[in-house]
């Protein structure tokens, strides 16, 4: 029985200016990932990818087409269907190029507040930062403000904020881009864990080629269209 979806994209097309001016940069891209899936999402800058995670991660609206996320209708072209800032804190974990993390924050205050504002509890929050942490092997820079870690320091506690409340969708925009190869992999295995083990749907912008045997399923975008790519890559744990 197949796992039930997580994301679905239908046509989505994202037309910019007008006229002369007009630019597509995304054109009719379709995609699904189900529940427990983890999918690569590659191609050329310019090509569109970074539209489409904003697009699916319901910042960037996009100028036609559809995005279901858990079986909901959340946009009909530009306009949404629910209240997005509550649903995206629901339900999509973010990792971008940039960490965008709070400056006057610690490493940990940075991956508990995202818990504490769905309402987890203080303590609980604390203790789940500080094992993400952990994980990601960044545990003993918990007390750190950003300013005082290394980009890929900074990096790896964005993809623990993005962990921090189980989403059902996590969207990563080349999340190991300030890693190395070693760093970089354990990010990768570990999305396809959370994925697997908690039920997540995930797709990740990526050039790095090293860690695509860690993909289900691999896709490439070119001219703001979306098609699988042939032959994929076989997972060894």
């Amino acid at each position: 029985m197949s796992e039930p979806v997580a994301i679905e994209t239908r046509q989505l097309t994202k037309v910019y200016g007008s006229g002369n001016t007009e630019v597509v940069a995304m054109r009719d891209a379709s995609l699904t990932v189900r529940r427990g899936e983890v999918v690569a999402l590659l191609g050329p800058s310019g090509a569109g990818k970074s539209t489409f995670l904003t697009a699916v991660g319901l910042i960037n609206p996009p100028t036609s087409g559809q995005i279901l996320i858990g079986g909901k209708l959340v946009m009909d072209g530009p306009t949404a269907l629910t209240n997005l800032r509550s649903f995206r804190r629901k339900h999509i974990g973010y990792v971008f190029q940039k960490s965008n993390l709070i400056p006057f924050l610690s490493a940990r205050e940075n991956v508990q507040i995202a818990m504490e504002l769905n309402g987890v509890p203080s303590r609980a929050a604390r203790r789940r930062a500080l094992e993400l942490l952990e994980e990601l092997g960044v545990a003993d820079r918990a007390d750190y403000q950003p300013t005082m870690l290394s980009g890929g320091q900074q990096q790896r506690v964005a993809v623990a904020r993005a962990l921090a409340n189980q989403p059902s969708v996590i969207l990563a925009d080349e999340p190991t881009a300030a890693l190395d190869s070693h760093r970089g992999r354990q990010v990768m295995e570990l999305f396809r864990r959370v994925a697997h083990e908690h039920g997540a749907g995930v797709i990740v912008v990526t050039h790095d080629h090293r860690a695509l045997d860690v993909f289900d399923t691999t896709y490439e975008m070119e001219d703001g269209a979306i098609r699988p790519v042939k032959g994929q890559f076989a997972f060894t744990p």
